[in-house]
């Protein structure tokens, strides 16, 4: 008979991964050496007294302990057309390229932000909260960066990789 804690976890994954979320990397730096990674899991806290986000780093992350110890990071959203980006650093393999293929810069804190992001987010860490296999890292915002082009954000879902399509704005908000 299947174990039924083993069951669960396995629904969860799979309930999970049809969570549709927007990509961003992640990015740190250690010295003048950038690292970075993939995240799906980054979240708006709060904007009042001072702007705030979440993003969810596993502890396996090669950069998580670099991450802390900087104190600093840079949350790029990436836009459809940033695929390839998103690959390379969902992946272990080819990491001294993951910098070598886009355009970066530095924004305050000196954490690379990705040129042509949809939006970067330049954060000092406030609090960080270690949670089973992964640490919560919660962000205060001291920069941000937007493009003004069209939005295509690159999402996440069932193991896959795909661009958003929104209809144009009519000037109306919600």
């Amino acid at each position: 008979m299947p174990d039924p804690i083993e069951l669960k976890l396995a629904e969860f994954k799979l309930a999970m991964r049809r969570l549709a979320a927007g990509v961003s990397i992640v990015t740190t730096i250690d010295g003048e050496q950038p690292h970075g990674f993939a995240a799906t899991s980054v979240t708006s806290v709060s904007a009042d007294p001072s702007p705030l986000l979440l993003v969810c780093v596993n502890k396996s992350v090669s950069c998580h302990d670099l991450m802390l110890a900087s104190g600093r990071f840079c949350v790029n959203v990436l836009a459809e057309a940033d695929m390839e980006t998103a690959r390379l650093f969902s992946s272990s393999k080819d990491r001294h390229r993951r910098f070598e293929l886009c355009k970066w810069e530095t924004l305050s804190t000196g954490a690379p932000a990705l040129t042509g992001a949809l939006a970067s987010f330049d954060c000092r860490i406030h609090r960080a909260m270690e949670v089973q296999t992964h640490t919560v890292v919660f962000g205060e915002v001291v920069e941000t960066r937007l493009i003004d082009d069209d939005l295509h954000p690159l999402v996440y879902i069932d193991g896959r990789f795909g661009g958003l399509r929104c209809p144009p704005t009519t000037g109306a908000t919600p």
